[in-house]
C-alpha cells in the first residue's frame, strides 16, 4: 500500500467525513478529559456548521488529504496569514492509519503547499492533553514559541522556518 496527498475541496464529502472524524476525535478527548463525557452530538453539528473551512479554498488556502491505498487516511489544511506566514491546521489521520508514515508526508505537503502560497514560515496551535501531535511536530522541526492567536483551546503554539 502506498499514500497519496492531494488538494481537495474543502466542501467535498470526503473532507467533511475527516473533518467529522477529527472533530469528534479532539472534541471526546476534550471532554473525557475536562468533563468525564463525549461530545454531544448537537454540539457536534454545531460546531462543524461554524467551520466549514472556507478558509482552506484557493488562492489562500489548501486542504489536503492523504489516502492509503486509494481510501481517505487524513487531512491538513494550509492558510495564508499574511504575505509570509501560513498557519497549519486540521492535521488528521484516522487512528487505524496511524503509526504508517503518513502523518510526517502530510506535514510535509502542507510545508510545500505553504511555500506555493508563498510562505516562509508555517505556524499551529495545539492542545496540552494533544500530546502525540506535539511530538511530531517536534521531531519536524517545529519549534514551540509565544501565544500567536486567543483561540481558548490553544495551549501551545509552534513555528516552523520554511526557507
Amino acid at each position: 500500500m502506498t499514500w497519496t496527498v492531494t488538494p481537495e475541496p474543502y466542501d467535498s464529502p470526503v473532507a467533511a467525513a475527516l473533518w467529522r472524524a477529527y472533530y469528534t476525535e479532539v472534541s471526546d478527548r476534550w471532554y473525557l478529559l475536562h468533563e468525564g463525557r463525549r461530545t454531544d452530538p448537537a454540539e457536534l453539528e454545531r460546531e462543524i456548521a461554524t467551520r466549514p473551512g472556507a478558509d482552506l479554498a484557493p488562492p489562500r488556502g489548501v486542504l489536503l488529504i492523504a489516502r492509503y491505498g486509494g481510501e481517505p487516511a487524513g487531512s491538513a489544511g494550509v492558510r495564508l496569514l499574511d504575505g509570509t506566514t501560513a498557519e497549519l491546521t486540521r492535521v488528521f489521520l484516522h487512528p487505524s492509519m496511524r503509526g504508517r508514515g503518513g502523518a510526517p508526508l502530510l506535514v510535509g505537503a502542507a510545508e510545500d503547499a505553504a511555500r506555493a502560497l508563498g510562505a516562509a514560515r508555517m505556524i499551529l496551535d495545539t492542545r496540552g492533553d494533544l500530546v502525540e501531535a506535539r511530538g511530531l511536530y517536534a521531531r519536524l522541526g517545529y519549534r514551540e514559541t509565544a501565544p500567536h492567536n486567543d483561540d481558548p483551546y490553544a495551549e501551545h503554539w509552534f513555528r516552523k522556518d520554511l526557507a
